[in-house]
């Protein structure tokens, strides 16, 4: 089973993360739009402030953490949540500790870009087991194959392009366009041959459409109810329930309009007979007296197809007419010798 196929094609994973910025009932409303946006998985981040950042270093940062977190308990209710919806729910865990606690509601690992290269983490989550997808922002393409290979060293099992997938994505909030490179899905695919997708900070859909365009097997966006008023940075590039089922058509369109890699005549153009009404066969250009030769001069191709198909055209030429024959006529190969 591949655990990165989605219920419309990519799997579509809606980011909560820290948008209900610590607050309860705000993240279970969340979560229900989430779920009502038919994603496949709905996604937080489990962290807790001393677990993540230095009060030393960085104290600012410390307690913008802090003011986050959701207790233990909560997380557990809001995947349940998740799960009893018939829903897909999974997280970024930031914290190590928290492993244990939440791996039950897990059917996959999500690591954020930040924790790349943190490889004590990245360890301890391979042990698992699970299916994983690793976002690569601020990540060189080096630094990226190094990642992908200490996972693989830590269980073979993550060589399985169903087990492991890496996504595209820019570390700022929110990206210009220009800043997206989806091109480097197409690097991943022939350098890891895993599963590849991207985690999009661009404001809107757009970003995300042209990524299932250009191959993208699993998109991850943010996800909120509304934008306006909002003063936390991922508000910007999250999408609503609304964009999310406007997302949906826009795939069911594009997978449409890729159809399959067959090439081959349709019923809708054979049935109207465009074969023959589209396509030219060999016409004498004038009449041809019996006994003269064909020639360039003498032949042409129209349409319709009727008669010697225009790929004969040279195989025509040095035959001699047995008969007359007029201007335009349909061509047959007992005319010659």
């Amino acid at each position: 089973m591949n655990t990165f196929l989605g219920k419309h094609g990519p799997l579509l994973i809606a980011e909560i993360g820290g948008n209900h910025e610590g607050d309860f009932e705000y993240a279970k409303k969340l979560t229900q739009l989430a779920i009502e946006s038919d994603a496949d998985y709905i996604k937080f981040q489990i962290y807790s402030g001393d677990s993540l950042v230095s009060s030393k270093e960085s104290p600012d940062r410390n307690k913008h953490f802090k003011k986050f977190e959701l207790t233990q308990s909560q997380h557990q209710e809001l995947a349940q949540m998740v799960i009893d919806a018939g829903k897909l729910y999974t997280s970024s865990v930031w914290d190590a500790d928290s492993l244990d606690w939440i791996d039950n509601y897990m059917s996959l690992y999500k690591i954020g870009s930040g924790d790349l290269t943190a490889y004590p983490l990245l360890k301890n989550i391979a042990k698992r087991g699970k299916p994983i997808i690793i976002s690569t922002g601020l990540s060189t393409e080096k630094e990226v194959l190094e990642t992908v290979d200490y996972v693989q060293s830590v269980n073979s099992i993550y060589s399985d392009p169903s087990k492991l997938a890496v996504l595209q994505c820019t570390s700022m909030y929110p990206i210009e366009s220009s800043d997206a490179h989806l091109n480097v899905m197409q690097v991943f695919k022939e350098k890891t041959d895993l599963t590849v997708g991207y985690s999009d900070h661009t404001e809107g859909i757009t970003a995300l459409k042209y990524a299932v365009c250009l191959g993208a097997e699993i998109l991850e966006f943010h996800f909120t109810d509304d934008r306006t008023n909002k003063n936390f940075r991922d508000h910007k590039v999250s999408l609503t329930k609304e964009e999310v089922h406007e997302l949906i058509a826009e795939i069911k369109l594009i997978q449409s309009l890729q159809g399959d890699a067959t090439k081959r005549p349709l019923s809708i153009e054979m049935d109207n007979g465009h074969d023959v009404s589209f396509r030219r066969a060999v016409y004498p250009s004038r009449d041809i007296l019996a006994g003269e030769v064909l020639s360039e001069d003498n032949l042409t191709i129209l349409r319709p197809n009727h008669g010697i198909d225009a790929r004969e055209y040279y195989n025509l030429v040095g035959k001699k007419a047995k008969m007359k024959i007029e201007k335009h006529q349909k061509l047959t190969w007992d005319l010659f010798e």
